[in-house]
C-alpha cells in the first residue's frame, strides 16, 4: 500500500466536526490547545481490534490525551465494538466517509497525530508497536508529561501487523452484514452439493454462477473431488486457512474442489495445502494484495525435488502455458482467492489494469542451471526440502542483453530495468525478483560472481539521478526524505532500493537466449506484503484436536 495520496507529515489536517456516537450534542473536532490523535477504523478489521486496546492504555496513562476514533461503519456495529473493547475515547461515525476521503488512508487502522497548529506531525498505518510508542512519547512531550510505553515487546501480540483496505476504497455492496467469524475453529462446513438438471450444461453453470474465472472450468463432480481428496490424509472438513478479505474457510474439501476446476492432477494436493497456508500467512497480506488498485498478483515459485516429481516446468517458456503442473496449480490458487477470498474483479479486486498472472502465475526455479543456492535454501530450507514461495508480483519485464561479454555489462542492463520498478522516481518502498536466464548465469559463473555479489552490485548501481526530482511534483518526489543518496557513474542519485535484501535472485528459463527478467513487487515490508516460503511435505497428516 503506497501512501502517495494519504495525507503526510507537515500536511494541513482537514477540519471536521462530527457528533459523538454516545452524545449527539457533543461535537468532536481537532483541539486547538493540545495535540489530537485521530484513529480511522473498521469494526470488522482484526488489526483495528488489535490496536484499540493500546490506545485505551494511552488514555489510562495520559488522561488528558485528546483522541478521536472515527468509525467507517454504522452505529450498530460501532456500538458493539465500543462495548466489546471498552473503548475509552470518544468515537464519531463517518457514515458518508467524507472525513475519511479528506485524509485518504489506504488502510485501517490509520492514526494521524495533529498538533495545535492543525498540522500532521506523525502517521501510522496498520499496527506497529514502535510507532504506537512514538505517538505516546510525542503526546507526552506536548503535554509536559513523563513518557509512557504503551506497547511492550513480548506481550503476546506481534510487533507489526498489516491492516485492511480503508472502507472508502472498497466497492460498496448491498445486503445484510456478514456473520461474525470464528477464527479459531479447526473444522469447517462441508461443501454444498448442487444437482443440475439433465439439460443444464455444467460448464455454463459454473461460468454463469460466478464460481469460475473467465474461462470454462472442469465441473467439480463428487467423483472428481473424492479422487482429489484421496491424495491427502487430511479430513475433508479440516480448515487449512481463511482467505481474506472474505475470510472464506479453505477446507481440504474446498481446496480439492477448486483444484478439480483448475484441472489439477490429484497429486497436486501436496502443493496446494502448503500453498494455502502460505497465502493465509499474515506476512503475505493477501487482503491487501487482493484489494489494491495496483497490478500485483501472487507469484508461486516451486523449489526442491518436487519440481521433478510433479513435472513443474523451470526451463524454456517457464512463464508460459508449458506444463500442466504450473498452469493448474497457479489457476487453482486464483480460483481459491476468488471463490473463498471474494476477490472478484470490479468488486473487491479493484486493480486498475489487472495482471495476466491472475489466470495462473506459477514457475519453478531452474536449480540445475544455477550457479548458486536456490531461493528456498536462501529462505532457510535444506536443498533436499521441497518448498513453495509466494511473492506479490507485477508481470515480468524482460531484459535482453546479447552483446555483453562481461558480467558487469549484463548486470548494468538489469539495473536500468530495476530502476523503473513501481515507477521511475519512487524508491525504497518495494522489492524485486531478478530472474536470471541460464546464459547470463553462465557468464557470471565464469567470472566467479557469487549470489551476494550480484545482489550488492545491483543494489549499489540502481539509482535515480537527483536531477530527475527538480522539475515537478510527480509521484515519488514527495518522499525523498526517506531516500538514501549515492553516486553512480559520477551522477548523484537516490538508491532505488532501501537494502540489498530487497532484491531476490532466482534462475529460470531455457538454455538458449540471453533474456532475463525483472519482477517488481507490490508495497513491501511489515505494512505491505512480505515474501513467504512454506515447506512441502511428502504427505499431509491429520491434525490432532
Amino acid at each position: 500500500m503506497l501512501a502517495v495520496t494519504m495525507l503526510q507529515i507537515k500536511d494541513h489536517a482537514p477540519l471536521f466536526s462530527l457528533p459523538s456516537i454516545d452524545d449527539s450534542t457533543r461535537r468532536l473536532t481537532i483541539a486547538t490547545e493540545k495535540p489530537t490523535l485521530l484513529i480511522f477504523f473498521e469494526t470488522d478489521c482484526p488489526t483495528c481490534h488489535l490496536t484499540i486496546p493500546y490506545l485505551n492504555r494511552l488514555v489510562n496513562d495520559l488522561p488528558d490525551a485528546h483522541i478521536i476514533g472515527i468509525s467507517q461503519d454504522d452505529a450498530l456495529r460501532t456500538r458493539e465494538l465500543i462495548k466489546q473493547l471498552a473503548i475509552a475515547f470518544p468515537v464519531a461515525l463517518d457514515g458518508d466517509l467524507a472525513v475519511t476521503r479528506a485524509y485518504d488512508p489506504e488502510a485501517v487502522p490509520t492514526l494521524f497525530l495533529v498538533n495545535q497548529e492543525k498540522r500532521i506531525v506523525f502517521t501510522q498505518m496498520a499496527f506497529d508497536k514502535t510507532d504506537l510508542n512514538t505517538i505516546a512519547a510525542m503526546m507526552c512531550e506536548a503535554l509536559n508529561r513523563e513518557p509512557v510505553i504503551i506497547a511492550e515487546k513480548f506481550d503476546g501480540n506481534p510487533d507489526t501487523k498489516p491492516g485492511c483496505t480503508s472502507r472508502h476504497l472498497e466497492q460498496q455492496g448491498e445486503g445484510e452484514t456478514a456473520a461474525s467469524l470464528h477464527l479459531y475453529s479447526k473444522r469447517g462446513a462441508r461443501a454444498s452439493l448442487i444437482e443440475l438438471a439433465d439439460d443444464t450444461d455444467p460448464y455454463d453453470y459454473c461460468l454463469q454462477n460466478g464460481i469460475a474465472d473467465a474461462l470454462p472450468v472442469v465441473p467439480p463432480t463428487v467423483e472428481r473431488v473424492e479422487r482429489m481428496l484421496a491424495a491427502t490424509e487430511l479430513p475433508p472438513d479440516e480448515i487449512i486457512g481463511r482467505i481474506a478479505p472474505n475470510y472464506g474457510e479453505a477446507t481440504v474439501e474446498k481446496i480439492a474442489a477448486n483444484a478439480v476446476m483448475a484441472g489439477c492432477a490429484p497429486e497436486m494436493m501436496r502443493v496446494l495445502i502448503p500453498l494455502v497456508r502460505a497465502v493465509c500467512d499474515e506476512r503475505f497480506n493477501i487482503h491487501g494484495v487482493q484489494a489494491t488498485t495496483h497490478s500485483a498478483a501472487p507469484l508461486v515459485i516451486i523449489n526442491g525435488p518436487i519440481r521433478k516429481q510433479l513435472n513443474f516446468a523451470c526451463a524454456g517458456n517457464v512463464f508460459s502455458n508449458v506444463a500442466r503442473a504450473n498452469s493448474s496449480v497457479g489457476r487453482a490458487l486464483q480460483l481459491l482467492l476468488t471463490n473463498l477470498g471474494g476477490a472478484r474483479p470490479g468488486e473487491i479486486d479493484m486493480s486498475t489494469l489487472g495482471n495476466p498472472g491472475k489466470f495462473s502465475y506459477c514457475i519453478a526455479e531452474n536449480e540445475e542451471e544455477s550457479a548458486w543456492e536456490p531461493l528456498h535454501v536462501e529462505m532457510g530450507f535444506a536443498p533436499e526440502q521441497s518448498a513453495v514461495t509466494l511473492f506479490a508480483a507485477e508481470p515480468p519485464r524482460g531484459v535482453s542483453e546479447h552483446n555483453a561479454r562481461e558480467g558487469k555489462q549484463i548486470l548494468k542492463a538489469i539495473c536500468h530495468q530495476l530502476a523503473t520498478s513501481w515507477t521511475y522516481r519512487v524508491c525504497a518502498l518495494f522489492e524485486a525478483i531478478v530472474v536470471l536466464c541460464p546464459e547470463h548465469v553462465k557468464t557470471l559463473k565464469r567470472e566467479e560472481w557469487n549470489k551476494q555479489q550480484v545482489r550488492e552490485f545491483l543494489f549499489n548501481n540502481t539509482g535515480i539521478p537527483l536531477k530527475e526530482y527538480t522539475e515537478n511534483n510527480g509521484e515519488g518526489t514527495q518522499l525523498t526524505r526517506f531516500y538514501k543518496e549515492t553516486v553512480i557513474d559520477g551522477e548523484p542519485c537516490y538508491l532505488k532500493f532501501a537494502a540489498p535484501e530487497q532484491i531476490k535472485i532466482i534462475v529460470a528459463g531455457g538454455t538458449a537466449g540471453k533474456f532475463s527478467a525483472v519482477i517488481s513487487s507490490w508495497a513491501t515490508g511489515a505494512r505491505g506484503s512480505q515474501m513467504v516460503t512454506y515447506p512441502i511435505a511428502d504427505c499431509e497428516m491429520r491434525i490432532v484436536d
